[in-house]
């Protein structure tokens, strides 16, 4: 695979965003609260996951999508490049977890040959999945087959109401995440213990996200008692600004206040949980990332 250099500062897209980073008027930097806080230097720890974000091809094109993904994008992994990870596994076999992403994973043509792979190599598989993706025409099997090979589904729903999701990820999107969630409960996800299907909440606008504890409550009971959907954990996710959502910011001009509002919200528990500690990202090309962020920042 091939290897990237690090990004003098991640993250300043443009001369204008750096000028406002180098200032530090509205903020102070990330490693002085890191220092603040005693978890500096925060390091790897070791790999443990392999996260392949194997293309931008997608079934939605949603405001808040990092990667600018959506249906006309043309960027997908090739059978080689997927070879290529499957290699690594062979060889590394402290490598427990294979997280797919995209875009919607789904939609590459090697998905399914890849996730057979990986499990027939022992390894737990984690689909990054938009939901409205298993009730596509060709793709309705998805749902059965994620459950024959007891794939862990990570879905994205920004909100437990259809305003918020539908603004966020386009018009019936939480009409047709619903039924897919229901797909999924009757195949056993979010009851089978080896069937896992956790949530992934994104916030709308410029806030960040709520408590995690509180806002999955909130999510089980109203899901629960309004659509009979069950599911096992919700993951709350501040918008990272970059993407589309740094579009918005910088459009709006909104971009320094964000940033002041991320500082200001800085979790210290959470920084030693980051996901950069112990996995490897490698993007549609094969090149490598600690994070899936910095692959699109680099690719901007």
């Amino acid at each position: 695979m091939k290897t990237l250099l690090a990004v003098k500062n991640p993250l300043a897209e443009t001369a204008e965003q750096l000028r406002i980073l180098e200032e530090g008027v509205a903020w102070v930097r990330f490693d002085a609260m890191l220092k603040e806080n005693r978890v500096e230097p925060l390091r790897a720890t070791g790999i443990e996951t392999l996260q392949v974000n194997v293309g931008k091809l997608c079934n939605q094109t949603c405001g808040h999508c990092h990667v600018d993904a959506g249906p006309d994008r043309k960027e997908v992994m090739t059978r080689e490049v997927f070879e290529q990870c499957l290699r690594v596994l062979d060889e590394a076999p402290e490598i427990k977890t294979v997280d797919i992403t995209g875009g919607a994973p789904e939609l590459n043509p090697h998905f399914c040959w890849f996730v057979e792979e990986c499990a027939a190599r022992g390894r737990h598989v984690m689909d990054r999945c938009n939901l409205t993706i298993l009730l596509t025409r060709p793709h309705e099997h998805l749902a059965e087959f994620l459950a024959k090979h007891s794939v862990e589904i990570v879905a994205s729903l920004p909100c437990y109401t259809a305003k918020a999701t539908d603004e966020q990820r386009g018009e019936g999107v939480f009409e047709k995440s619903i039924k897919a969630l229901k797909v999924l409960n009757s195949l056993g996800y979010g009851r089978d213990e080896r069937l896992k299907l956790n949530l992934v909440y994104n916030p709308i606008g410029t806030a960040v996200a709520p408590d995690q504890q509180q806002t999955q409550a909130e999510f089980k009971a109203i899901l629960g008692r309004e659509h009979g959907v069950v599911f096992n954990e919700l993951y709350c996710i501040t918008n990272m600004p970059i993407g589309r959502f740094l579009d918005f910011l910088v459009a709006s001009g909104k971009y320094e206040e964000y940033m002041t509002t991320l500082v200001k919200a800085f979790n210290p528990s959470a920084a030693h949980g980051v996901m950069c500690r112990t996995q490897i990202s490698v993007d549609w090309q094969g090149y490598l990332y600690d994070c899936d962020f910095s692959y699109v920042i680099r690719e901007r």
